[in-house]
């Protein structure tokens, strides 16, 4: 318990699995702490080219392609000093399993397939994944897919379990280009998108004086 009781509620951030069709909650995973910085790359989806007519120069195909990049650790030393018997037991296994078993089709989708093939099917179709949902703020709820993932582990109990780890996280936000605009998903997209647009319409902006000039030539 905090010593402050009325300093205010720490928000975390973290990985939600829904329904990509109805939006129904299957999984929330909330990082144990926050990580120190979160970056992002935005690569504008223009239409010019070399080969490209004059006309298209300031045309947009769609949204950037946005890519987020963070790293967190996961640390069961507090869990351990009040002998917790989860991570007595198995120390960090369950968070590292639930976050590892977002980029894993279930083991009963694999057993199907199989089954599937064996019967002679001649077409068994790739295994639909909950859509995932990076939140960081009520001003981020963003449809990812990911990337990349990469664990590190640096401590363990005699036992072998791991009780520290660091964790990094490449992700690819999905826009409506990846999911069309009526799905749960894209929905979600568009939200994030006016989200942005009622920041930036907040932005006090500048003055071209500030720039050093009067106005455009």
């Amino acid at each position: 318990m905090s010593a402050f009781p009325n300093s205010p509620r720490l928000v975390k951030g973290g990985l939600v699995l829904v329904d990509p069709d109805s939006g129904a909650v299957q999984k929330i995973i909330v990082l144990q702490y926050n990580p120190d910085t979160l970056t992002r790359s935005l690569q504008p989806q223009g239409v010019a080219g070399e080969s490209a007519d004059r006309s298209e120069a300031l045309r947009l195909k769609g949204p950037p392609i946005e890519t987020i990049k963070l790293d967190a650790e996961i640390d069961a030393t507090d869990q351990l000093e009040t002998a917790d018997g989860l991570a007595t037991s198995l120390g960090i296994h369950p968070q590292l399993a639930a976050l590892e078993m977002i980029v894993y089709p279930s083991s009963t989708q694999l057993q199907a397939n199989n089954r599937l093939e064996q019967s002679g099917t001649l077409e068994i179709a790739p295994v639909i994944a909950p859509l995932t949902l990076f939140i960081w703020s009520k001003s981020r709820v963003v449809p990812v897919r990911l990337t990349d993932f990469s664990i590190t582990e640096e401590a363990f109990d005699p036992n072998l379990n791991p009780i520290r780890a660091k964790i990094s996280l490449g992700m690819r936000v999905l826009s409506v280009n990846d999911l069309g605009f009526n799905v749960k998903g894209g929905s979600l997209f568009m939200a994030y998108q006016q989200q942005k647009e009622k920041l930036a319409s907040q932005n006090p902006g500048g003055s071209l004086s500030a720039l050093g000039i009067g106005g455009i030539p």
